[in-house]
Formats: structure tokens, C-alpha cells, sequence
């Protein structure tokens, strides 16, 4: 059976690559590899280029320890920064520098604008664990009935798969099921499941509900209990799957929602920011082989069924066992088998809830990076195509650089001795490189900042010049500061990834709350002290280094404050009142977000 599969797979390959399209017939598979190549070429020459660089740099009076495992270092972390580097750059000229860029790069987009009536039947899914209820029922319900409003409401049903086992959450499910049918009336197609075990985590929920209900839909929209998508968004997905039947999965550019979190409104702004031209550049050269997110996408199930199960990896947990991170594999899965993996690089009413503060956030990143580096045992997966391949690798480099930026951090003060006992040390050089990779590690938001004042009225969408420039320059700041408490959580976590550090994966706290400086203290004093060592010993060694580091240093020191004063409740909703870090939600919310935000009241992190 694994033989026959594997040679039709091999089949599909062969024939795929004698044609001169996309499977959709979307692109020129000459002009796709052309664009491949050519970004393979600007990565590699940028990257080559800055390893020359700190090469001549810290080879000055001969290689030491210290300085060798910096440069080991350098080049694993300038990888992450460098691709993003170009997707941004790629993605602004597409934007801004070419006649009809958006066509070039999405060129399926016209099919989600006809009028034309839907033919297929659609299972919007949410998929439940241990999460509030009330909160998750009501963003389902409101997709709903904006789905109703379209006029395209009879051609889907609804799923809600619960993997929750705490009793008292399973039964406000079922309560909230029961009010919810009775509202709707006869006829609802609303359908609620209990899972007795979470096995297969998230993947195997969603592939219960494909086995044992997916033969009755054509495609199906996995929504998260965050989620929230407008019904005309829905529609124009669908429109655009049925327009081509060779497009496996579709996924839409996924947006936060307006928020009185301090901390999640500034982080969304800056997401916000970087997001359109990343995601342009992103797609105009992986195109066919496109990212899934998991949800607000839409999937072909037929596919997705029969050619998109997920391997059971070698070994013991955490590394081994079930794929945690499912969506990536399912998207190069999907593409192997003859199906393309789209994304859609324009904000078009989906919608997601962001960590309301700094330890949700390094929880869930942590999460991702163990789900991620499972990938390592995936990338000799038979019959992928390189860019497939190359997207799992890409999922690794996103969190194998953490480790590697912290590793430079804590040689500091070791390269501040060398450097100070070599009279002949290129200073200006080590700056003017400092300088160039801090501005390549920010060239996603860079690019943002560009491609909204170069759209006409986009500024004003973020409540005019002064509040974009206010919010863009707090944006800048907090990045700074996050990204250290999240590299040494993250790096720690990884450290003990290979002994068997685990993590739960189970209901996230979505609204807003204060943390407590007990409660920061006690999840943040890593970083503390990693500061202390590390700025203290700069500050005796070399007081100009240390004013050097202090963009990279400085949010280990205020990493308690920060998460403390980020999470503030009264801070965020004075930063709500006055428009800070506003997004285009905030001013002007579209009828579903405005539902979801009375239905829960003004407590809510939404």
C-alpha cells in the first residue's frame, strides 16, 4: 500500500512537472522559477556577504573561542532576518514599484469579486479545548449570521469539535449549544462533538470530523475559538476555491482585533505594520507552495483526507510521537499532491485575538517552537517539492536563530576584551555592521511604515500622521524590549527540548488581566539575571559597548516592569481612549467586530 501511494505521488510529480503551469493554471512554471532562483540568489549573496563581514571583523589578531563561536552564532541568527529582509523588500516593490503587483502575485484574487452564485457546500468547524465557551460560541455565531446576511447562508453547516475534558467547561459547551439551536430553530446544520481523548491534539480533531463527516461537504473553514471572519470574506474565499478546483487550501491574511491590552494592541500594530509587505513578498515567490495557518482558511477535504495524514514521527515526546505543529506539514502534504497552498497577501475581514500580555505571548511562542522543531524529522519527507521542503526548514530557522541571538548577547563582554586589547580593531566597521543587521532584523516594519504612507488614506485608516508616527515609534520600543524576554524563554525552553521539555497544549487565557510583579517575577527572573551578568560585566569592561548593546540589553533588565505595566488594565484602556496604537478596527470596526465586542461587554480583550 505505501508503495502504491509513494508511486503515485511520484506520478503526480513527473506530470506536474512536464506542464507549464501551475496545477490551477494560475502561473508559468518558467516564471516561478525564475522568481526562485532569483531570491535564492539575492538570500544567499546577502547572507555570504554579512558572514564576510563579521569574518573580517572578528578575526582581526587571530581567531579566539569566543570569537569562532560568535561567528558560528551570527551565521545561524542572520538567516531568519535576512529572508524577511527580502520578502519585505520584494513585497514593497510589488506594492509600489510594479504596474498591477497584486495581480502578479495573487492572480486568483478576480474570482473572489464575481457575483457569481456558490455551488458548494462549506463546514465552518471551530475547534474547542478547554476554552470559554460563551466567548467561542459567540464569534461562531456572529460568522453565522454575517454568512446569513450574504444571501449564501444555506450552503454552510456548522461544527463546533470539543476536545475539552474538564467537566464544567463541557457542560457551559453544551449549554451554550442548547441556546444557541434553540435561537436558530429547525433546521440549524449546527453540529457539536466531544472528543473522549485529545489524541492527535488539534490534527486529529479536525481529520475525526473529516472521516465522519467530510464525504457531505466539498470544503471546510477550521475556525480557532479566537477566530472571527465577516461572511462576505467567507464568500469570496469560497468563490475563489470553486473557480479553481486545483487550489487544496486557501488561506486569508489573518488580522488582530481591536483590543484594550496594552500590550496586545501595541503588538498587533506593529504585526499590523509588517504584514502586508511580508506576506506580498512572501507569496510572490513561493505562490503555489503557500503557508497554512491552521485556520481562516479554506481547505478542500477530499484532498485533505485522502493525501494529508499526518506521519507519526520516531522517538518519544517532545519531539516524537504526534505533530503538534500540523499545518505546515498539511500544506506540504497538500501540495505533493498535486493541489496548490494559497495565500491571499490582502486584509479582507478574518480575524484573530492576540496574547493580551508578555506571558501569554512567551507561552504560546514556546508552544510554536516546539511544534516547529518536530520539523527536523520531517525534512527528508519523499517527494516534496524544494520550496515544500524549504517551508518546513523555514519554520525551523524561525526559532533556531533565538538561541543563536542570545549565544551573541552572552559573548559580549568576552568580545569587549578582545576588541579593547587590539589596538588595531575596526571600531567603525563593527558599528556600521551592528547598525545594518538591526535595520535588517527590522525591515518587515520598515516596509510597513513605507507601504502605508505611500497608500493613499492609509495613514488616516491608523487615526492620522501624529498618532501612526506616536504609535509607530512606541511599536519600536516595545519590539525591542519583547524580543529579549522571549529569547531567553525561548532559548532555555529549547535547552531542554532534547531532555524531554514539554509543554501543555491545551485553552489559552485570550481576554485581558493585570499580571502581578510576583507573577512576573517568578517567570522572568531568567532574564533578569541574565541582564545583570551581562550588563553589569559591560559596564566594568567597556561602558561604550554597553551603550552599543542597549537596544538588544536593556529588556532583560525591564523585563518585570515591562510585562507588569504592559498588562496594566487601566494603561490599555487609556492607550484605547486616546487612540494609541489604534488600528483601522478600532476606528472604524466592521459590523461583526462591533457584535462580538457587545456581546461581551467592555471586559473583554477584544
Amino acid at each position: 500500500m505505501t508503495i502504491d501511494i509513494e508511486r503515485a505521488v511520484v506520478s503526480g510529480a513527473a506530470a506536474q512537472a512536464e506542464s507549464l503551469t501551475t496545477p490551477a493554471g494560475l502561473q508559468a512554471i518558467a516564471t516561478l522559477k525564475r522568481r526562485r532562483t532569483l531570491v535564492l540568489t539575492l538570500n544567499l549573496a546577502t547572507w555570504l556577504t554579512l558572514l564576510a563581514w563579521a569574518a573580517s571583523i572578528l578575526q582581526t589578531g587571530g581567531w579566539t573561542v569566543f570569537e569562532a563561536v560568535a561567528f558560528i552564532a551570527f551565521a545561524v541568527g542572520a538567516l531568519w532576518p535576512v529572508l524577511g529582509f527580502w520578502n519585505a523588500v520584494i513585497g514593497l516593490v510589488q506594492l509600489h514599484g510594479v504596474r498591477a503587483g497584486l495581480v502578479r502575485v495573487a492572480p486568483f484574487l478576480a474570482a473572489g469579486r464575481s457575483d457569481t452564485a456558490l455551488s458548494v457546500n462549506t463546514a465552518v468547524l471551530m475547534t474547542l479545548r478547554n476554552e470559554d465557551p460563551a466567548r467561542a460560541f459567540l464569534r461562531l455565531r456572529t460568522a453565522k449570521e454575517s454568512l446569513d446576511a450574504t444571501g449564501e447562508g444555506e450552503r454552510f453547516s456548522y461544527f463546533v469539535l470539543s476536545d475539552t475534558d474538564q467537566a464544567d467547561v463541557a457542560a457551559a459547551e453544551e449549554a451554550a449549544l442548547a441556546e444557541w439551536r434553540s435561537a436558530e430553530g429547525e433546521g440549524s446544520r449546527i453540529v457539536y462533538r466531544r472528543r473522549s481523548a485529545n489524541t492527535g491534539f488539534k490534527a486529529g480533531n479536525v481529520r475525526d470530523f473529516c472521516t465522519r463527516w467530510g464525504g457531505d461537504f466539498e470544503l471546510m473553514l477550521p475556525l480557532d475559538a479566537d477566530s472571527l471572519m465577516t461572511g462576505n470574506a467567507i464568500v469570496r474565499l469560497v468563490r475563489i476555491m470553486q473557480a479553481y478546483p486545483k487550489i487544496g487550501i486557501l488561506q486569508s491574511l489573518v488580522v488582530g482585533t481591536p483590543s484594550h491590552s496594552a500590550f496586545a494592541r501595541v503588538f498587533q500594530f506593529g504585526m499590523r505594520m509588517g504584514m502586508r509587505t511580508y506576506t506580498m513578498g512572501q507569496a510572490w515567490w513561493t505562490a503555489d507552495c503557500g503557508p497554512f495557518w491552521g485556520h481562516n482558511a479554506l481547505v478542500r477535504i477530499a484532498p485533505f483526507t485522502r493525501d494529508c495524514a499526518l506521519p507519526m514521527l520516531p522517538g518519544r515526546p517532545p519531539l516524537g510521537g504526534h505533530i503538534l505543529s500540523h499545518d505546515q506539514v498539511e500544506a506540504v502534504l497538500m501540495r505533493r499532491a498535486g493541489f496548490e497552498v494559497r495565500v491571499m497577501p490582502v486584509e479582507d475581514g478574518s480575524f484573530e485575538d492576540n496574547p493580551p500580555n508578555a506571558l501569554e505571548f512567551m507561552h504560546r511562542d514556546v508552544r510554536w517552537c516546539q511544534g516547529n522543531m518536530q520539523y527536523l524529522k520531517l525534512l527528508n519527507l519523499p517527494c516534496l517539492l524544494p520550496v515544500s521542503r524549504f517551508q518546513l526548514l523555514w519554520a525551523i530557522l524561525m526559532f533556531a536563530g533565538v538561541p543563536a541571538f542570545t549565544v551573541m548577547i552572552a559573548l559580549l563582554p568576552a568580545l569587549a576584551v578582545d576588541a579593547a586589547a587590539q589596538p588595531e580593531f575596526p571600531v567603525a566597521s563593527a558599528k556600521a555592521l551592528y547598525v545594518t543587521f538591526l535595520l535588517m532584523s527590522f525591515a518587515p516594519k520598515i516596509a510597513g511604515l513605507i507601504d502605508a504612507t505611500l497608500t493613499r488614506g492609509e495613514v488616516q485608516r491608523f487615526g492620522g500622521a501624529m498618532s501612526f508616527t506616536r504609535s509607530a515609534a512606541i511599536e519600536f520600543v516595545f519590539s525591542l524590549l519583547q524580543g529579549s524576554l522571549t529569547a531567553i524563554r525561548t532559548s532555555l525552553f529549547m535547552v531542554g527540548l532534547p531532555f524531554g521539555r514539554s509543554i501543555v497544549w491545551s485553552g489559552q487565557a485570550r481576554d485581558a488581566r493585570g499580571v502581578s510583579w510576583s507573577e512576573a517575577f517568578s517567570a522572568l527572573w531568567p532574564q533578569l539575571v541574565f541582564g545583570i551578568a551581562v550588563i553589569g560585566t559591560l559596564l566594568v569592561i567597556s561602558p561604550t559597548v554597553l551603550l552599543w548593546s542597549l537596544p538588544l540589553t536593556a529588556g532583560y533588565l525591564l523585563a518585570v516592569p515591562f510585562a507588569v505595566l504592559t498588562a496594566w488594565p487601566p494603561l490599555g484602556r487609556w492607550m484605547q481612549k486616546r487612540g494609541v496604537a489604534a488600528i483601522p478596527e478600532d476606528l472604524a470596526p466592521p459590523p461583526e467586530v462591533t457584535r462580538v465586542q457587545a456581546g461581551r461587554g467592555s471586559d473583554n480583550g477584544v
